[in-house]
């Protein structure tokens, strides 16, 4: 009977703790998982079941061993969040798949994703060819975005007898208050460009914008950092 009782404790013990732990540590641990995601939550679920096995660990070991790993996760994301260099390390990044309707080879070879796999993405999205697609975009957590060609969006131009209008990729051009220059290069232009795009809209330094993307035929678009009220 003690046995079951040790037993039970830990799991309830367990239980609690991981609980705490990863809605602390936020939502990625439940939805949208990055690789990183995926392994700190296993770490944190094996911790806790190889210590209910295992009757000579006790429930201050387990404690101590799930509070520092989940240290560890939490001082990993603040590092993400503030540097934004390292996210492509600890976290990947998005890689376009198809580009305008043509499928880039090479891209999917070094994200280790075949054709069929594209496929199955892609329907997933609800395009079940892809002759539909303009961009596709696979994202770090392994799920596909989709920018359907004009004439194959909901509710369909075709159906609707409408002129079709080119579709376009936006282009993020500031993030987290820095800009991306390879970005900026690839819409065409220049840093006094930006400078002045961010001149009409009020902003005079770049650390005030959180994020600023690009598309053709429309101004640009951003969102300023909220600021902290008094």
């Amino acid at each position: 009977m003690n046995h079951y009782l040790m037993t039970a404790s830990e799991l309830i013990f367990g239980f609690i703790i991981l609980f705490i732990v990863t809605k602390s540590l936020g939502k990625t641990q439940f939805s949208q998982i990055t690789p990183f995601d995926f392994i700190s939550a296993l770490v944190l679920g094996e911790l806790v079941g190889n210590a209910v096995y295992d009757h000579e660990v006790k429930i201050l070991e387990i404690l101590f061993a799930v509070v520092l790993w989940g240290v560890l996760i939490y001082f990993t994301e603040l590092i993400t969040q503030k540097y934004r260099k390292t996210r492509k390390v600890l976290e990947g990044e998005p890689n376009i798949v198809i580009h305008k309707g043509q499928i880039k080879y090479d891209t999917l070879k070094s994200s280790r994703l075949d054709i069929n796999q594209l496929q199955s993405l892609i329907r997933q999205q609800g395009y079940f060819s892809l002759q539909d697609v303009e961009y596709a975009i696979l994202e770090t957590n392994g799920m596909v975005s989709v920018l359907p060609k004009p004439e194959n969006d909901t509710p369909k131009m075709s159906d609707l007898n409408l002129p079709t209008q080119p579709a376009h990729l936006p282009i993020t051009l500031i993030l987290d208050g820095e800009v991306l220059y390879d970005n900026l290069k690839e819409v065409g232009f220049d840093e006094n460009w930006l400078k002045k795009q961010l001149s009409k809209q009020g902003v005079t330094e770049y650390k005030e914008v959180l994020y600023a993307e690009w598309r053709e035929d429309s101004p640009l678009y951003l969102n300023k950092y909220e600021k902290k009220s008094v």
